[in-house]
């Protein structure tokens, strides 16, 4: 995921994006949109992917991806790959790209022990997936019941060196996890949203 020469970028986060769609693809996922966000003042981009899993097509289950880019981690990273003597040497470690995986229901009407649902989540996305769960209880008026929505995001980070590098395996092994807990999720939303 490296180009060569002076004047082109060590890493193109747009060609990562694209792998990162096309394995999300292969995992079983649709991607459904794609947007990129650059900052003016510090060059600070953001890329989204929307997606959900094949069998969740008619919902309710939602997948969103966000990848932050540091122009300074990019530079410092670019910066030691060209004071590389051998094109064979390890890339350097200790600059990474900040992901989340963020999955989204409707507001539950029958929403679930929040302790309990975290616990099973934490066995479904194992080590290679962190999981952390949280409500937001939302009221229309003060007179209205809340509508409570789930809050359920990973947070990882991917090594630059393993995106310099064209490494595959953890990518592929964070999206069987996340295939994994969006079917897991699948599974209970119709109790959840009183759909039985």
């Amino acid at each position: 995921m490296h180009t060569e020469g002076s004047d082109l970028a060590v890493i193109d986060v747009a060609g990562f994006i694209a792998d990162v769609k096309s394995h999300a693809i292969d995992h079983g996922f649709h991607v459904h949109d794609e947007r990129h966000f650059v900052e003016t003042y510090s060059l600070r981009q953001l890329w989204e992917v929307d997606l959900h899993p094949e069998e969740a097509c008619s919902g309710p289950i939602d997948l969103h991806l966000s990848l932050e880019v540091d122009p300074r981690a990019l530079l410092g990273f670019e910066d030691e790959v060209l004071k590389m003597d051998d094109p064979d040497d390890q890339p350097p470690s200790g600059f990474a790209f900040p992901v989340h995986f963020t999955w989204t229901l409707p507001p539950l009407v029958h929403p679930p022990d929040l302790l309990i649902l975290a616990t099973e989540l934490a066995g479904v996305g194992g080590i290679d997936l962190p999981v952390e769960v949280s409500a937001i209880d939302s009221f229309a008026s003060v007179t209205d019941a809340p509508d409570r929505s789930l809050s359920i995001v990973a947070r990882l980070s991917i090594e630059l060196a393993d995106v310099y590098s064209s490494l595959d395996e953890p990518l592929c092994a964070t999206l069987d996890r996340c295939k994994d807990v969006s079917l897991f999720l699948l599974a209970q939303a119709p109790a959840w949203l009183d759909e039985h």
